[in-house]
């Protein structure tokens, strides 16, 4: 627990770490004081040495869900000037681009309701997921270095969905700048057999009915009505983004002090951006990113496969798609000057408000849509990227409910089997390969995820337009 005794409060949703020791910069956390008293309080101490790191840019930031991570806290936000500043791998993540994308399916509740189970079983049986799950995809090296290159856009040229999905990925499906070489012969070969699998953990594949819209104008322009039915996919870029995390945080581990960076904790490695291991790692991580979004949208197209095997003709436009675990080169305004920053987001989303020349036009007049992942049992929602978010965490908001405790812990109060019966009789289905890992996962061992959108929504990080909630939940 979080004493909030130490903390400057700025506002409601506002508590600020000032300068202290070797901080370079203040630190802020945005949570109402119930979620700030439910952090862990490694989370302070974690966003405090992020706010230590060399060439850091105004704040250290951490976001409604924070909880414990490895270097950074899960939810941190940090920006880094491109001369003196660094890039960390433990910053981004192990799971590379990890994001959600969301798709209009069309139909109502009602219409889902009818052949639920026989939905269920068809998006399980087509979409792979769990630990090591393989797909039927079998990519050769060169093959591999081609969607390293292309992400979403490779997939699509291999018949993987539209060129229209493209328009709704952030990045336009492909991020620029990756070097396939930069990633290990290892990393290539734990991906080969991966395209197009959902993977463990709190990845999921979700049927879900728009329970409530709280901002009618946004949720019109997003395409969402009430009792309508989404489906959100939520999975990274598997074994090539872990194993890239991996290595890299060990290489800047090693030469840290040769860059006479001084770490205030080990797993805080990184390097100068403009060094060869920084623009090493900037080239796989990138890479990393195109895999992750490849891979959303080949399972975008096996979920079209399934709902097609029991909605002929059915088509599921893609409402948008945004990753969480990524560091991007964006020009924001700091102290009155734009300037060109590296800004590493760990469990938080990109929240860019209207008008931004990065996103769809169907979106400029509106902002850009936030996906938050919730849990099997609870909820997830989408909030709407806002202006004032710019100035107060360069453009960032939170990414899912966060976890309330360790998947050890979880694994003591749950048993899987119990919960997918309780949940069935909720009306929610979950196919599941273990239910070892549905009991890892259970709605209890994550924060209140409406508490979260409430936080970021007060806060002004991004605004509240629509909840979600589950019907099928398809888990590794």
């Amino acid at each position: 627990m979080m004493e909030t005794k130490t903390l400057q409060r700025k506002s409601d949703c506002e508590w600020r770490i000032p300068l202290t020791g070797k901080m370079r910069v203040p630190a802020v956390i945005y949570a109402t004081e119930s979620l700030i008293q439910d952090m862990d309080e490694k989370v302070r101490e974690q966003i405090t040495h992020v706010a230590m790191l060399p060439g850091i840019v105004k704040a250290a930031y951490a976001m409604p869900d924070a909880h414990w991570g490895y270097g950074f806290p899960i939810g941190g936000v940090a920006a880094f000037d491109p001369e003196d500043g660094v890039i960390s791998a433990g910053g981004v993540g192990f799971d590379v681009s990890c994001g959600v994308r969301t798709l209009h399916t069309g139909l109502t509740v009602r219409q889902i309701e009818a052949v639920k189970e026989r939905l269920a079983d068809a998006l399980f049986q087509t979409v792979p997921a769990g630990l090591g799950s393989r797909g039927k995809i079998h990519l050769n090296p060169a093959a591999m270095k081609a969607m390293l290159r292309g992400g979403a856009l490779w997939a699509v040229e291999q018949g993987y969905g539209t060129p229209d999905d493209l328009d709704f990925v952030e990045e336009g499906g492909c991020m620029e700048g990756a070097v396939p070489d930069e990633v290990s012969e290892h990393a290539v070969k734990r991906q080969q057999d991966e395209m197009g699998t959902l993977g463990s953990g709190n990845h999921y594949l979700e049927v879900q009915r728009v329970a409530e819209i709280l901002d009618e104008a946004t949720a019109r322009a997003f395409g969402l009505a009430h009792d309508e039915v989404v489906v959100s996919i939520h999975c990274g870029s598997r074994g090539l983004g872990h194993q890239i995390g991996t290595e890299y945080l060990k290489r800047m581990v090693v030469t840290a002090a040769s860059h006479g960076i001084e770490l205030p904790d080990r797993e805080l490695a990184c390097a100068p951006i403009r060094s060869e291991l920084g623009q090493s790692y900037l080239g796989a991580m990138r890479s990393a990113i195109n895999c992750a979004l490849a891979n959303r949208q080949i399972i975008t197209h096996l979920v079209r496969q399934a709902f097609a095997s029991v909605f002929p003709e059915i088509e599921l436009p893609l409402i948008y798609d945004v990753s969480h675990n990524t560091c991007k080169v964006e020009r924001h305004d700091v102290d009155g000057e734009t300037r060109e920053l590296y800004v590493h987001r760990k469990g938080a989303t990109r929240a860019f408000g209207p008008g931004h020349a990065a996103l769809p036009a169907a979106y400029q007049q509106t902002g850009q849509p936030v996906i938050i992942g919730g849990t099997m049992g609870t909820a997830s929602h989408v909030l709407v990227g806002t202006s004032e978010g710019e100035a107060l965490s360069f453009s960032s908001s939170c990414h899912g409910a966060g976890r309330a405790m360790s998947r050890h812990e979880a694994l003591k109060r749950w048993q899987g089997r119990a919960l997918v019966d309780s949940l069935a009789a909720e009306g929610i289905i979950i196919k599941t390969r273990t239910y070892r890992g549905v009991a890892e996962e259970a709605p209890g061992a994550y924060k209140d995820v409406d508490a979260v959108a409430d936080a970021a929504h007060e806060s002004g990080l991004s605004r509240r337009v629509a909840r979600l909630t589950p019907l099928i939940c398809i888990k590794g």
